[in-house]
Parts: structure tokens; sequence; C-alpha cells
């Protein structure tokens, strides 16, 4: 078993590798200067360290981002955990895990995220009190995020569209598990046009079974999803989906989604600018969660986590009229409104 502490892209990374029990962990932590680093615990497989590495640190920085944009107090960090082919016990697994974030002293709080669950988060908190979104805390992460993400695309409707209700309004959702069919569920009721994606055709049944009316729903296979024409395409699933390749065939008129690092890169998102294509910044959007697990942290009721959820439309806002005024992408006025609080 081996511990280190090194430093990567503005983060300190601190790392934990145990061969007998398969647990390779990175935990990121980016930014303290509002609190101690909030962030959820990604588990997925990953082709090397580098690549973990890289990713851990990107979303790190994106946590301190949207902590300073969604107004609470709480740092920037993540934790991934280098999922092997096989978890011999995932109990005593997570539970080394609560042992590693224990050891931080306080610096680092978990949460869930892609590839753990509530019953994770449970088995985690039985060797650390830093950890968020158990069964027992009364944590709804994903309900929150989902209520964000759409405070946000009607806010995109509103600056794109000059529209101020979604009858009609043609949604492509990519990725429908807890966030992605949560967010369809609630734009069916506005009377939203949807088309509905997923890698896992398990998933999208399941969403499909929570709708009303799902034979009005339009089912798009994944490789075609970027390119299906629609006024708001919704990515809810994993990042990187703004790319050179994407780019190309993008027919919609607004992207808003919960899904984090949507931009392959910075260049990705002047590229949309430029196209006339109206992007909500990721980490602005997606904030819904963070703000549920933080607040009721800090014993705030479930009213007041909506009141500061739904303000995400109204940041969302101030980045697209100063985006227009400033003839910027929105990614870059986001990235400076949270650099001047952080920094200054």
């Amino acid at each position: 078993m081996t511990h280190g502490i090194t430093r990567a892209n503005s983060c300190t990374l601190h790392t934990h590798n145990n061969p007998k029990s398969g647990l390779v962990a990175i935990i990121a932590i980016h930014n303290t200067t509002l609190g101690p680093a909030l962030g959820g615990c990604r588990c997925i497989s990953y082709p090397d360290t580098l690549a973990a590495t890289a990713d851990v640190t990107r979303l790190a920085k994106g946590m301190s981002y949207k902590a300073a944009l969604a107004g609470i107090q709480q740092g920037g960090g993540k934790s991934v955990l280098m999922r092997p082919a096989k978890i011999k016990d995932r109990h005593a697994y997570f539970e080394e895990f609560g042992e590693f974030v224990e050891s931080l002293g306080g610096s680092y709080i978990t949460s869930v995220d892609s590839g753990t669950n509530t019953a994770d988060m449970d088995d985690i908190a039985h060797t650390t009190s830093y950890v968020c979104g158990t069964s027992y805390d009364g944590c709804t992460p994903s309900v929150y995020t989902a209520m964000g993400v759409l405070a946000g695309i009607q806010a995109a409707v509103r600056q794109q569209m000059h529209r101020w209700d979604m009858a009609g309004v043609h949604v492509v959702i990519q990725g429908v598990g807890n966030v992605g069919s949560s967010l369809a569920i609630a734009l069916e009721k506005l009377g939203a046009k949807l088309s509905l994606s997923d890698i896992n055709s398990n998933t999208l049944n399941a969403c499909m079974e929570r709708l009303k009316a799902p034979g009005a729903v339009n089912i798009i296979h994944p490789d075609d999803v970027a390119a299906e024409p629609c006024d708001v395409y919704s990515p809810c699933g994993l990042g990187d989906v703004i790319n050179q390749h994407s780019l190309k065939n993008l027919a919609c008129k607004v992207i808003a989604g919960s899904a984090n690092n949507q931009l392959s890169t910075d260049a990705d998102g002047l590229l949309l600018h430029q196209k006339g294509i109206l992007y909500a910044p990721d980490y602005v959007i997606n904030a819904g969660g963070l703000i549920d697990v933080s607040l009721i942290s800090e014993g705030k009721s479930e009213q007041q986590v909506e009141t500061k959820t739904k303000e995400i439309g109204t940041t969302l806002k101030e980045i697209f009229e100063r985006s227009k005024v400033e003839d910027k992408p929105c990614h870059a006025i986001a990235d400076q409104m949270a650099e001047s609080i952080l920094y200054h």
C-alpha cells in the first residue's frame, strides 16, 4: 500500500494505491478559498494513471468555479477511483476509500458521482464523516441538478429564442440516467418536444417508463445524437461531447446540459460562439447537486436549496448578456466571473 502527495494542473493530488484490495484512488484539491473542497467520487475505468489524473484535476478545477458562481462556501475538489476489472468486496473497497478521505482531516468532502451510488456513500460513512449523499442525510443531488439544468435551459431559450415557455421547444437529451430522466419528466410537463438517447438500453427504457406519453418521444441512436436538428441539445452523460468532430454536425440553437467538461478544448467554446450556438457553461448549469449537498450539510431546508438552485438561471442570464455585449464565448465569461471571486 502506498500514499503520495504531488502537484499537477494547479491541484494538490493525494494518491492511494493498494494492490491487495484493488483500490487506486486520486483526490485532487484545487482551491479552498471559500471553504473545504467538496466534490464527488467517480469510479470508472481509465486506460492509465495519466488519464485519471487529467480527469480528476480538470473536474476539481470545475468544482472550484462551480462553487464560486453558485455562491456557496465550498472549495473545489474531486476524487477518482481507477475501477479494476472486478471489485473483490465493494463494501470494503469503499470503506477503505473512506479511510483515505478521513486521513485528509476534512480538507476534502466526498459525494456521489459517475460509477458510485448512495450505498457506496453509506460504506464510506463507516470510516469518515466527510461524506455527503448517504441514504440518511437528506441529500438528493440528482433531483436538484436536474432542477438547475431546467432553469438554465429556460434562461437560454429566453435569450436565444425569445420564448418564455417551453411548449413545442425541441430538446434532445443525451444520457437519461438519474439527472437526464428527471429533466425529461420536467420538460414533458412543460410541453417540450423530447428526443432521447442513451448508450444503455436499460437506462433508456427505465426513463421511458417514467414518462406520461412515451409514444411522443423520438429515440436517437447514440452515434447520431449530436447531429439531430433541435432547439436545445442537452448533454447529460459524460464529457468531451463538444469537439472538432461534433462541431461539424451540430444542428441546435442552444447547448445546455448536466455533463461535466462538455467542451473538449476552450477553442471548441470559441467555435460555438462564432457559429451562434448559445452555450450554458457546464459547471454553472449543473451546480444544483453541489448546492444541495452543501446547504443540507449546513442544516438548510429543501426550500432554501430549491430557491438557491433556481438562481442558476439568473447567473446564466448575466453570462449570456455579457457574452453578447462583449462578443466573447460564454465559457470565457463564466471563467472570468469565477476567477474574480476566487483570486481577487
